[in-house]
């Protein structure tokens, strides 16, 4: 006996009535959500004037150039410093001392030169060698500041004055700065082979005196566009591991383009043959996928084996830690074990899947075979995603260069540096064309007027955070609008082809180009609606991000808990609104109602055939995830041989890498993106199909006065299916 419910038939609305007149999407139809979309035009105006007063008030150069302490660019083309590119920091040490975390600044005179120091060096030992070599001190004034060439000055008064750094350390630029040129040998931090060296005073240091100063120099706010929190060596031996990979990308770009070209056509033709082959193409691909696991499973099984009871072999992966070159994983048992057991996994739960829904394969394999047929008569919604991609490739590029302007808004402010720690103006603002007029320079003996920071006290500058906050929300709320207009667009082409009841004679000409005009026409406002509640959602979980990274460290376990929770349900609750504006977009381009009317119309109609959604939904997005894992997988394999030189044919083709994964990489990674463009198109037929189906047969009931609009051989399927899952669904 079936369960009992006390749920009436009418409580998720009537069923669609029987209509001679409806053919498919409504021609008759007039603007929906006005006062949205009206607000939606007015966000964008507002948009393009914020990025201008952006444009006119951030000047990108403060962050590509440092700044040295008369706020001029280090290596600006068509200045004094146009040569010099590198900031070099008079007396490093100082930015070890708690003046960085007060004063917001390294207390210590930066200056723009060509090259950094490679010696260890005081201008106390210059001085003394001077009289005997004038060549010591051609080489130190390139690290005095310009226009100093007096080398008789007495020591202490260049020192107060700060005409000349009082040390200078071996060192190479890593972020176009100077910093102390470390290196581990056997464990122990050097710089020049040395541990210890002698300051400006004659004091023997440590160098890990040089890397504590190093760390807070780069985490000074001054420099607060780019966050580094690890260790000087580490950094310098990123810059490297970054360099070699340009270097892969540089000499791979061809390549990788032509991999991607390769996926596009494969993903082409896949959908075109799912049109005459669906059935025996895609259970092909469950059982390639199948197989190609399984064949993985053994290969790994061979490599552990092999590699087992080897001593070089039986290390762990968290004992060697994070090497560039990934081939000394692979010399590991332990990585092939982790592979196997993977892979095992994924074998499990794929054929677990298979097991349980083997009865829903056949109806969702109709079903796609149905979206071909839609795709084969309108192919030009194959191409519709290069709209798409062009469109959000204006909204991140607009964004970004936004943002950009914005965190490089403001003007220079100058503070008073002195190296007197009990100076009264310590960290004031003021102006260096009139700081040698005022009394700062005679009250402490040795201040300066530096540059600190780039701000503002003006209204504008007050509030950046806060603009950069409106920044990215319109940015979300432009993409979402953005991918919400392809698939209304989608949607009323595909809508167009089921409601053609004689296929494909009664299919309007331009069904894509229809289906986007009455998009941009008629439901502009509608589809910023329906975006708008998801750029909150997914702002409000941007937020939860960053409390939870800013809570990371804290000790506080009811916190961390709570935004745990909330990173949770907010996670689902944007995946809820994604189905549910997909079906209310599809509801919009058929009937061309506003948002909320269309969302409900679309939430009760799933409901009435929820049977049919839980039989169909998830397994068609089973086999499409699938398909899109072959051709990304089956292109990956090709690349792996390739950039490996595996291939004796085209071996003298491969290019030169240091690390062959890193093409490899993009090129899976790239071509699942390739797949899944094409496959959304695919995924957004489906869905179409399927509404109208359910509509379908609402309206209709099979006789030669009400016909159905489905093929017969789909409805033969989708019938048997839902006997099926009744008698399943029966107690």
């Amino acid at each position: 006996m079936a369960r009992k419910t006390d749920i009436p038939s009418s409580y998720y609305g009537e069923p669609r009535k029987f209509d001679p007149t409806f053919r498919g999407p409504v021609h008759n139809r007039s603007c929906t959500d006005v006062v949205c979309c009206v607000i939606f035009v007015i966000v964008i105006l507002a948009y393009i004037a914020l990025g201008t007063v952006a444009w006119i008030h951030g000047d990108p150069r403060k962050v590509v150039y440092p700044t040295d302490s008369q706020g001029q660019f280090c290596g600006q083309q068509g200045t004094p410093n146009a040569n010099k590119a590198i900031l070099f920091y008079f007396n490093i040490l100082q930015c070890a001392s708690p003046a960085v975390l007060i004063n917001l600044q390294c207390p210590t005179t930066q200056l723009c030169v060509s090259k950094c120091p490679d010696r260890f060096a005081t201008y106390l030992d210059m001085h003394k060698n001077y009289w005997y070599n004038k060549s010591y001190w051609e080489y130190y004034r390139q690290f005095c500041k310009p226009g100093f060439d007096n080398p008789k000055k007495p020591v202490a008064q260049v020192l107060r004055d700060e005409d000349c750094p009082s040390m200078i350390v071996p060192s190479r630029p890593f972020l176009q700065r100077c910093f102390p040129d470390f290196i581990t040998r056997n464990g122990t931090l050097t710089v020049a082979n040395q541990t210890h060296f002698k300051d400006s005073e004659g004091k023997p240091r440590s160098v890990t005196d040089l890397r504590d100063a190093a760390k807070a120099a780069t985490s000074a706010p001054t420099e607060s566009w780019t966050d580094i929190t690890g260790g000087i060596t580490s950094l310098l031996n990123a810059k490297e591991f970054g360099m070699k990979i340009f270097e892969d990308y540089a000499n791979s770009w061809y390549w990788i383009l032509i991999g991607l070209v390769i996926t596009m056509v494969v993903s082409l033709v896949f959908i075109l043959l799912l049109r005459f082959t669906a059935g025996v193409l895609l259970w092909l691909i469950i059982f390639g996928v199948i197989a190609a696991v399984g064949y993985g499973i053994w290969h790994c099984y061979w490599e552990f084996s092999t590699l087992r009871g080897k001593p070089d072999a039986d290390v762990t992966i968290s004992d060697i830690g994070f090497q560039t070159d990934f081939r000394v994983y692979l010399q590991l048992s332990h990585t092939w074990l982790v592979f196997m057991i993977s892979l095992s996994v994924i074998e499990a739960i794929i054929v677990i899947i298979l097991i349980f829904l083997r009865r829903r394969l056949r109806i969702a394999i109709a079903l796609l075979k149905e979206g071909s047929k839609a795709i084969g008569y309108i192919m030009s919604t194959l191409f519709y995603p290069i709209i798409t991609f062009f469109l959000l490739a204006i909204c991140i590029a607009y964004w970004a260069v936004t943002a950009v302007f914005l965190a490089s808004s403001g003007d220079a402010v100058y503070k008073v540096m002195s190296t007197q720690p009990k100076c009264m103006y310590a960290n004031h603002t003021c102006n260096p064309e009139t700081f040698s007029q005022t009394d700062v320079p005679k009250v402490c003996p040795g201040s300066q007027c530096t540059f600190a920071f780039y701000g503002g006290e003006t209204l504008y500058h007050h509030y950046v955070f806060v603009l950069q906050l409106c920044n990215l929300l319109v940015f979300l709320w432009l993409v979402n609008f953005t991918i919400a207009l392809g698939q209304c667009t989608l949607a009323g082409a595909f809508a167009s082809y089921y409601w053609a009841l004689k296929k494909p004679n009664d299919i309007p000409t331009c069904p894509l180009f229809s289906s986007f005009s009455r998009a941009i026409r008629y439901h502009t406002g509608s589809l910023a609606f329906g975006s708008l509640i998801l750029a909150v959602v997914q702002m409000f979980r941007i937020v939860l991000e960053y409390l939870d990274h800013k809570l990371k460290g804290a000790h506080n376990a009811f916190a961390r808990f709570l935004i745990c929770c909330l990173k949770c349900c907010f996670w689902c609750l944007e995946h809820f609104i994604k189905f549910l504006n997909r079906n209310a977009y599809i509801m919009i381009a058929i009937y061309g109602k506003n948002f909320c009317t269309s969302a409900k119309d679309a939430f009760f109609l799933l409901m009435r055939n929820v049977i049919r959604v839980a039989v169909l939904d998830k397994v068609t997005d089973f086999l499409l995830f699938l398909g899109k894992l072959l051709i990304s997988g089956s292109v990956g394999v090709l690349a792996f041989f390739f950039f490996t030189r595996k291939i004796p044919v085209i071996q003298e083709e491969v290019p030169s890498l240091n690390y062959y994964w890193v093409p490899l990489l993009t090129v899976i990674f790239g071509s699942y993106l390739v797949a899944h463009g094409f496959f959304n198109v695919y995924a957004m037929c489906v869905d179409t199909l399927f509404l109208c189906f359910c509509e379908d047969l609402e309206r209709n009931d099979g006789s030669s006065s009400k016909p159905y609009y489905m093929s017969p051989g789909l409805h033969k399927i989708l019938r048997k299916g839902d006997q099926g899952a009744k008698l399943s669904a029966g107690s």
